[in-house]
């Protein structure tokens, strides 16, 4: 693997194509219109410039990731001579296909094909491909830079080395990955963020409580554990017996509704749509920009802790041979 391409330069192309950048490969950027290529630029440019800031990165190593993208409005060009294509444009089902014909007319058989969609299965994905078994999907997670986890999502017809190559080239750009049995609607975490989502605006509904309540406990509680400890792990810290008690008690009270909320339904319908418009469940003034950089802001920081715990796990096991 020596070139990347990554075709998207949005919210996730942009993160995307900075960490195989970081990482040394040399990475095409493509984009239909100049100004979202301008704007993928900017926001790496910002996004590097507060790694150094936090001594996360040399401005040596900026210099050298910045060298190493190339941003282009030409497909063919982005796609020439490529060893792996990460495809992050509009979930318009028809236009990713129609891009796969491009792609495959171009690139060679061995060049890996990996999808950045939760949407559609690659079943649906390769419809139209002549190698569907070079198919794969990583799904990132925003921003995706900073966020440690990729899902890898293979179908029956994946090569299994291409899972291995895939695999192999998420843990090489610092990311952990977790592979998919089978493929599955949502895959992991969208799975259980959307129910817990459900709950929440159940008891959003109910009036139990508002949406700043719901940010302020799981903030305070499960969010501050499960980044190094995951639900999972928590419950068997707890005590099984304990877990099994909580179920039993509460899962009978739990929503199972499959419809989405009313008044979800109703914010939409008024344009309230989060940071874009200004407002959501909360008001912005700025689109949210000063929310998005102490984000990151906190992300860079919890994410340097945890690279910090890793180095240290890795030299007491060192010592300890």
């Amino acid at each position: 693997m020596k070139n990347i391409t990554v075709l998207g330069a949005g919210i996730m192309g942009h993160g995307v194509a900075q960490l195989f950048a970081q990482a040394g490969y040399k990475v095409r950027i493509q984009a239909r219109r100049e100004i979202s290529l301008k704007k993928a630029k900017d926001l790496i440019t910002e996004s590097l410039k507060i790694m150094v800031e936090k001594e996360m990165l040399t401005e040596d190593k900026m210099d050298q990731t910045m060298a190493n993208i190339h941003y282009t409005t030409d497909l063919h060009e982005a796609i020439q001579d490529t060893d792996f294509i990460l495809e992050s444009i509009p979930e318009v089902l028809e236009t990713k296909l129609d891009t796969y014909d491009i792609i495959e007319s171009v690139v060679s058989e061995n060049t890996i094909i990996a999808s950045n969609t939760s949407t559609f299965p690659l079943k649906e994905l390769t419809q139209r491909a002549k190698h569907p078994e070079r198919f794969i999907i990583t799904h990132y997670f925003n921003p995706p830079q900073l966020v440690p986890i990729v899902e890898i999502a293979k179908f029956e017809k994946t090569d299994e080395n291409v899972v291995k190559v895939t695999y192999d080239l998420m843990k090489e750009i610092g990311k952990s990955s977790v592979v998919l049995k089978k493929e599955i609607t949502g895959f992991i975490v969208n799975r259980v963020q959307v129910a817990m989502l459900r709950e929440a605006f159940h008891l959003i509904e109910q009036g139990v409580c508002t949406a700043e309540d719901i940010d302020i406990a799981i903030k305070g509680s499960m969010g501050f554990k499960w980044a190094f400890c995951g639900p999972l792990e928590s419950q068997d810290l707890a005590g099984l017996q304990t877990t099994q008690a909580m179920v039993h008690n509460i899962e009978q009270d739990l929503s199972n509704t499959r419809e989405v909320p009313a008044f979800l339904k109703e914010m939409v319908e008024r344009g309230e749509h989060g940071i874009r418009s200004n407002k959501g469940f909360y008001k912005y003034n700025d689109n949210g920009a000063q929310v998005i950089y102490t984000r990151d802001d906190n992300f860079l920081n919890l994410l340097k802790l945890i690279q910090d715990s890793e180095a240290k796990k890795e030299e007491t096991a060192a010592t300890t041979k």
